[in-house]
């Protein structure tokens, strides 16, 4: 997304509504993020990167859309050392925001360590908080008390429009799932169905029973049983 800059300016809510519309086109979730990111950029003067920090089981640390090197770096120094604002604003708070990473005293690992890098403000929002995944918007600057209202207004509105993308697509992959979940147990009764001439009621509760009895869950039987085919045992 390009946002005209020359002598006549551009006024920032119609570059708000042109980033809106962009993201509510059919497209990827990595393209929805990469947008995100992009527009993040654009839209806030004094950002020099940015990307979308994805944490699966509350360690593993994966960097998604990022504009450049530096937030995979800063990402991947959050992970060894398990702090910093974007850990923060996944695990805990909802927007975290840091002026200068040189005085800043909540990450005394980490701070210094970024502001070596070059990095000296940033803005963390937090995207969602899953049973086992967490995720956050980050935003950095290599200028100290780089943002304002006006910086945390737009960070919150791009963020707002990332989690709606990784939650639809969470939801998609849980529907999918559960599809092939629905498939792997019809199949499995029709299996006991016609193995053992009883209904689909009788094969479900039959399936239930080995699913209690040998402690596995019901789709996972399915799929053995499936797998097993001609070799299982005949009535």
């Amino acid at each position: 997304m390009s946002i005209d800059r020359d002598s006549t300016g551009y006024h920032l809510g119609q570059a708000l509504a042109e980033a809106t519309r962009t993201f509510f086109k059919p497209s990827s979730v990595d393209e929805t993020l990469a947008e995100v990111t992009r527009s993040a950029t654009a839209l806030i003067d004094a950002a020099n990167s940015a990307d979308v920090l994805v944490v699966a089981g509350r360690k593993s640390f994966e960097s998604h859309a990022a504009t450049s090197e530096l937030p995979v770096r800063l990402d991947s120094l959050q992970e060894e050392l398990q702090e910093g604002p974007c850990v923060d604003a996944a695990r805990r708070d909802v927007f975290v925001r840091c002026d200068d990473f040189t005085t800043d005293t909540r990450w005394p690992r980490f701070g210094p360590r970024a502001a070596e890098i070059g990095v000296r403000s940033s803005l963390s929002f937090q995207l969602y908080t899953g049973e086992d995944t967490l995720g956050a918007l980050n935003i950095f600057s290599l200028e100290a008390n780089a943002f304002d209202l006006a910086s945390e207004e737009i960070g919150a509105m791009l963020a707002t429009h990332a989690a709606v993308a990784l939650y639809a697509a969470n939801k998609n992959r849980q529907f999918v799932s559960a599809l092939a979940t629905r498939d792997l147990i019809g199949q499995a009764k029709g299996m006991l169905m016609e193995r053992y001439r009883i209904d689909a009621v009788q094969a479900f509760a039959l399936l239930a029973k080995l699913s209690q009895d040998n402690n596995t869950p019901v789709a996972t039987l399915a799929a053995d049983l499936i797998k097993l085919g001609s070799e299982a045992p005949q009535a």
